[in-house]
C-alpha cells in the first residue's frame, strides 16, 4: 500500500512537471513560440527528490504546495477555452492525485507513539 502511494505521487509529480513545461512551451503557450510561464515547473522539482525518496517531511509539505497548481488549473479551466481548458482539468487530476497520495503516505507512515 505505502509503495503505491509513493509510486502515484512519483508519477504526479512527474507528469505535472512534465505537463507545466509542455504546457507552455507547446501544447498551448500564452504567445506564440512559448512562454516565461514554463518556469511554473521549477518550484515542482524542490519536492522531487524527496518524494522520490520517500521522505515523510516532504509528503507533508509538498500536500500543501501542490494545492497552487490546483487552483492555478481550477482557475484556468474556468477561464481558458480549448485545449488550455483541457490541460488545465489534467493539471486538477494530476495535483488531486499527488494530495491523495501525499496525505495518505505521510499519515501511514507516521511513528506510532
Amino acid at each position: 500500500m505505502i509503495k503505491n502511494l509513493q509510486l502515484g505521487a512519483s508519477f504526479s509529480l512527474i507528469a505535472l512537471i512534465l505537463l507545466a513545461v509542455a504546457w507552455e512551451t507547446i501544447l498551448a503557450p500564452l504567445k506564440p513560440g512559448g512562454s516565461l510561464l514554463m518556469l511554473k515547473a521549477v518550484p515542482l522539482l524542490l519536492p522531487l527528490f524527496g518524494v522520490l525518496r520517500g521522505k515523510r517531511y516532504t509528503y507533508q509539505w509538498a500536500s500543501m504546495f501542490i494545492l497552487l497548481y490546483f487552483t492555478e488549473g481550477v482557475v484556468r479551466a474556468w477561464s481558458d477555452g480549448g485545449i488550455s481548458a483541457q490541460l488545465a482539468n489534467v493539471e486538477i487530476a494530476l495535483s488531486v492525485l499527488f494530495f491523495g497520495c501525499a496525505i495518505f503516505y505521510a499519515r501511514l507512515t507516521r511513528e506510532n507513539p
